[in-house]
C-alpha cells in the first residue's frame, strides 16, 4: 500500500517534532514517522530529572511559545548571567541586562521539552505514523518513496530527514559527510546544590576540557563536562562524582548532591557535502552539529525549522530544487559561522603552549572590559 504525503518528516526529536507542528494547518499533507515516539504524560513532576538539557535562546524560546509547545516553567531554568572563566585568570561575565533583555537562554530538559512539543501534535492535523523503521529511500524529478520494514511504501514530494547526527537517510541518499572527532567525550549529569545559582552560568576552560553549570529550577543544577577521560569520571561512585565536579567548579555552589546518574557522548564536528538532495532535506543534527560549550546546537536545528516552515508552507511544491536551494543558501552563514566558531573556541582553550594560553586569558579579560563589544557579542548570542 502506497499512502501519498506532500512533506514527510524522518525523525520525531525535537526539531523534526517542531518542524511538523509549524507546518501543521497549512496546505500540506505533512506525517512524521518516529520509530521511538516518547512518553507525554505520566511524567514525574518531582524527581524524574533529565540529564540531557538544552540552552534555548529567546528568539527560539518565543517560537517554541508561538506553537504553544514551552513546558511549565517550573521545568525550566533562567540564565540572566554567564560567567566564564579561562584557565589562567582570564574572566568575561554577560548579563542579559546589559543587552537589555530579560535571560540569555533558558536551560530545558528534553524529555519535557518533547513532551510538549508531542502534545500539541496529537491535536494538530499532522499525521502521526505508526512506529516502523525505514529501510529503503528513493527518488526522482516527480517525487520520492519511503519504504517500510514490512513493505509498506510511502509517497511524498518532500522527505526531510531530522534523524540524528547518524542519519540513516543521509546516508541512504548517498550523501558523505567530513566527520572530525574532538577526542573529548561531554559527560552530563544533574546535581542538587548547598547554595542558590541565582539564575547564573558558569563555564570554566580549565586547560583540558570544559566544564559547564547551567542552573535548573530550585537549588539544581546541569553540569556539562567535555573531558578527553569520560570513562574515570563515569567510574566514580556518586559521592566521589560530586565531590570532583565541586572541586573543579572551585566549590562554587558548595556541596553537590546527584540527582540523575552520569551519561557520556563522544563530541564530533560532522559537516555533510550538502543538506538537500533530489527531493530531500535535512534539518538538525542530521544536517550539522557543532560542539556544545556554547548550547547553540538545539538552536541551530530551530533555526533550520523556521526558514523550512516559511519557504514550505504555501509551496506549490515543497520538493522543487528552487525551494530546496533557498533553504540551503538561507542556512548557510549561520551554520558555518557557529561550527567555525565553537571549533575555534576548543582548540584555542585547549591548546597546550604557553603563549596561546596567555592569548586567550588575555583576549576574555580585555573583551569583558570593552563595552561596545561586549553588547554586540551578547545580542548576537541571545537573538536580539
Amino acid at each position: 500500500m502506497n499512502t501519498h504525503f506532500d512533506i514527510l518528516i524522518l525523525g520525531g526529536g525535537l526539531v523534526g517534532a517542531s518542524l511538523a507542528l509549524a507546518l501543521s494547518g497549512g496546505r500540506q499533507r505533512v506525517a512524521l514517522l518516529e520509530t521511538r515516539p516518547p512518553q507525554v504524560d505520566g511524567l514525574d513532576r518531582d524527581d524524574d530529572w533529565d540529564a540531557r538539557v538544552y540552552a534555548v535562546s529567546p528568539a527560539n524560546r518565543r517560537f517554541l511559545q508561538q506553537l504553544e509547545a514551552w513546558p511549565a516553567d517550573d521545568r525550566v531554568g533562567m540564565v540572566t548571567t554567564m560567567d566564564v572563566r579561562g584557565d589562567a585568570g582570564g574572566r568575561i561575565r554577560f548579563d542579559a541586562a546589559e543587552a537589555g533583555g530579560e535571560a540569555l537562554a533558558w536551560i530545558v530538559e528534553n524529555r519535557w521539552l518533547l513532551a510538549a512539543i508531542w502534545r500539541r501534535l496529537a491535536d494538530s492535523d499532522v499525521e502521526l505514523l505508526d512506529p516502523a523503521e525505514a529501510t529503503a529511500f528513493a527518488s526522482d524529478a516527480r517525487g520520492a518513496t519511503l519504504t517500510l520494514a514490512g513493505g509498506r511504501t510511502l509517497g511524498a514530494r518532500l522527505v526531510i530527514g531530522c534523524d540524528g547526527a547518524n542519519s540513516w537517510l543521509r546516508r541512504e541518499v548517498g550523501i558523505g559527510a567530513a566527520v572530525s572527532p574532538y577526542g573529548h567525550s561531554g559527560v552530563v549529569a544533574n546535581f542538587l546544590c548547598e547554595r542558590d545559582h541565582d539564575g547564573v552560568a558558569h563555564q570554566w576552560f580549565t586547560g583540558d576540557g570544559v566544564l559547564a553549570y547551567l542552573p535548573l529550577p530550585g537549588r539544581r543544577m546541569s553540569m556539562v563536562w567535555s573531558c578527553a577521560d569520560p570513562e574515570r569520571l563515569l567510574a566514580l561512585s556518586p559521592d566521589a562524582l560530586c565531590a570532583a565536579v565541586a572541586a573543579r567548579g572551585g566549590q562554587q555552589l558548595g556541596e553537590l548532591q546527584l540527582v540523575t546518574p552520569a551519561a557520556g557522548f563522544p563530541l564530533r564536528l560532522i559537516r555533510p557535502e550538502r543538506v538537500i538532495g533530489e527531493r530531500v532535506a535535512f534539518a538538525g543534527d542530521a544536517a550539522h552539529t557543532v560542539h556544545p560549550l556554547a548550547g547553540q546546537g538545539v538552536n541551530l536545528g530551530f533555526g533550520d525549522v523556521q526558514l523550512l516552515a516559511t519557504l514550505l508552507r504555501d509551496a506549490d511544491d515543497p520538493g522543487a530544487y528552487g525551494v530546496l536551494r533557498r533553504y540551503e543558501r538561507g542556512r548557510i552563514e549561520a551554520v558555518r559561522t557557529m561550527q567555525y566558531t565553537c571549533d575555534g573556541l576548543f582548540r584555542l582553550f585547549t591548546h597546550p603552549h604557553p603563549l596561546v594560553g596567555w592569548l586567550r586569558n588575555t583576549g576574555l579579560s580585555l573583551t569583558n572590559v570593552a563595552g561596545p563589544v561586549k553588547k554586540r557579542l551578547i545580542r548576537e548570542a541571545i537573538g536580539f
